[in-house]
């Protein structure tokens, strides 16, 4: 039926309205295309529409999406460039419209459109212009009115043809974006995977070759890790180097600080809630056990979490389950555990802070970070690691250090191990003006310590003590010549082992740190010099 040129204005108003209402909130093309030609078949009597792309890597038409077809007929709908009315409309870039398709020789009907149909059927097809090239058509189908209504009908349809090549153009350049982001994505995982392949981490001393060989071994299994060492020896680092040569290295690797969190919040964090379960939970959140399935998480200061927290995350490590907070529905995830603690768990168990069950659920691969002080030979190349790496960053040259500004750094314990050896260079670095490593871009704490060492060896300088024991070794041993040397220097190491241990209370550790060595090597002298020590 007609419609008055007033009411038909404000109807198809009315229409395009709704259309791009649909538009603006569905971006998934076939999804929009099946709710828009479903209102254009309500409110215009159209019993077939089909939405037909350009593929330009074939040269060929394709239905792209279609309503009041099957999919055996959407598959047939393919045609050449030119073929058939739908071709010649995407080939000119010029409307058709028929007024009974049963009478047009161009018509190929290869969707078998007229095969249901008794009447005169009205065939209209528009292009789909994008960026100033006809990258489609869009047809519909309907029993035949008049010609005026065909006009109208006409107007309407390349109207929404406009607004559907507006949506096709934001489709495929969040598809342009979406592959830019997958590939940038996969870079930044290489990239990744590549920095914390073992032979990229810094540390050839005897102590990290134990746990490099240790993470090696654990990486492709599902164990959980419990990582245990000061703050700052890199247990992060670690978890992250398991992660990343494990099978889960291209899933989600999370950290969560459990010492940052208390109470709900972190019970919130690790788990999620949902929506109203207690002040401040405005929606549902995940939590980020959900977030890391089939990935890897990370749980830095494992040693704080509150008691009934630590129920929770026991049932998670033996069932893979959980309920988010406020919820009653149970959560399965499949995640890989690696917990770091910088505090003697053992030591919270027998205080009642720290159950015992969910320990030993931890400590199935514990791996020990040892600090800095006692694997002092890591510590040029990692000098040379944050120079390099500080150097880039801040546009300085910061290189050259002295051998006595080497020593420095060599023998300070470092308290807070690589971290703030870190911290330190970059200090350095930032306030560096030229190439030369001077005192006084140490910290405080740096500066006062070579301080003390200088004032601790003024009464004698090492040069002077070195030349009058010297004097009194060939003295003493001028008649077992050929054995002076080694005579001499077992003497004196055995004489510094032994005022380190007295001194340390016959710890090794302590001793091997005091004097500057690895324990390793302290071991070996106490056996080969026959020092008695406490094991």
């Amino acid at each position: 039926m007609n419609q008055a040129p007033e009411k038909r204005s404000d109807y198809e108003l009315s229409v395009l309205t709704e259309i791009g209402q649909i538009l603006s909130s569905t971006i998934e093309l076939r999804q929009a295309f099946a709710k828009v030609m479903q209102l254009v078949s309500e409110k215009v009597n159209m019993h077939r529409g089909a939405l037909v792309l350009l593929d330009e890597s074939t040269g060929r038409l394709r239905t792209e999406a279609a309503v009041g077809l099957t999919p055996d007929e959407i598959e047939r709908g393919k045609y050449a460039l030119g073929e058939g009315v739908t071709g010649n409309v995407v080939a000119t870039g010029r409307p058709r419209i028929i007024a009974d398709l049963r009478n047009d020789p161009d018509f190929l009907n290869r969707t078998g459109r007229l095969a249901h149909d008794s009447g005169p059927i009205s065939f209209i097809c528009v292009p789909i212009r994008i960026e100033g090239r006809t990258a489609g058509a869009l047809s519909v189908d309907k029993p035949f009115e008049s010609d005026e209504q065909l006009r109208s009908d006409l107007r309407l349809i390349d109207i929404i043809g406009a607004f559907l090549a507006q949506a096709i153009q934001l489709n495929r350049m969040v598809l342009r974006q979406k592959e830019v982001l997958i590939e940038e994505n996969a870079q930044l995982r290489a990239q990744i995977r590549d920095r914390f392949r073992f032979e990229n981490i810094i540390g050839d001393s005897p102590a990290m070759h134990d746990v490099f060989a240790t993470v090696a071994q654990v990486a492709n299994s599902r164990a959980t890790v419990l990582l245990l060492g000061e703050t700052g020896t890199g247990k992060e680092m670690i978890a992250k180097a398991i992660h990343y040569n494990s099978p889960r290295r291209d899933k989600p690797f999370v950290r969560v600080n459990c010492g940052a969190l208390t109470g709900t919040l972190l019970e919130s964090e690790l788990f999620g809630h949902v929506k109203g379960s207690f002040t401040g939970a405005i929606r549902d959140k995940e939590g980020r056990f959900e977030v890391a399935d089939q990935g890897t998480i990370f749980l830095d200061e494992i040693g704080t979490m509150e008691p009934h927290l630590q129920v929770k995350l026991l049932r998670v490590l033996q069932e893979r389950e959980f309920e988010r907070v406020g919820d009653t529905q149970t959560m399965k995830v499949d995640v890989r555990v690696v917990a770091a603690t910088n505090v003697d768990l053992q030591e919270e168990v027998a205080k009642d802070n720290f159950r015992e069950d969910l320990f030993y659920r931890l400590n199935v691969c514990p791996i020990y970070l040892p600090p800095l002080r006692n694997r002092r030979e890591d510590i040029p190349p990692l000098i040379d690691h944050f120079l390099d790496k500080y150097n880039t960053v801040n546009g300085r040259s910061l290189r050259r250090i002295s051998r006595d500004m080497l020593n420095v750094l060599m023998r300070y314990p470092w308290p807070g191990n690589v971290r703030e050896l870190e911290n330190a260079i970059e200090r350095a670095v930032v306030l560096s003006t030229t190439e030369d490593f001077s005192e006084d871009l140490l910290p405080l704490s740096v500066r006062m310590f070579a301080a003390q060492r200088r004032t601790n060896s003024s009464s004698e300088s090492i040069e002077t003590l070195t030349r009058r024991l010297a004097d009194q070794a060939m003295a003493d041993y001028e008649m077992r010549e050929g054995e002076i040397y080694k005579l001499v220097t077992d003497q004196l190491e055995m004489a510094l082992i032994d005022r380190a241990l007295a001194r340390c209370g016959g710890v090794k550790t302590k001793a091997a740190d005091f004097l500057g060595i690895n324990r390793n090597t302290l071991n070996k002298k106490v056996k080969d010099l026959g020092i008695e020590a406490a094991e």
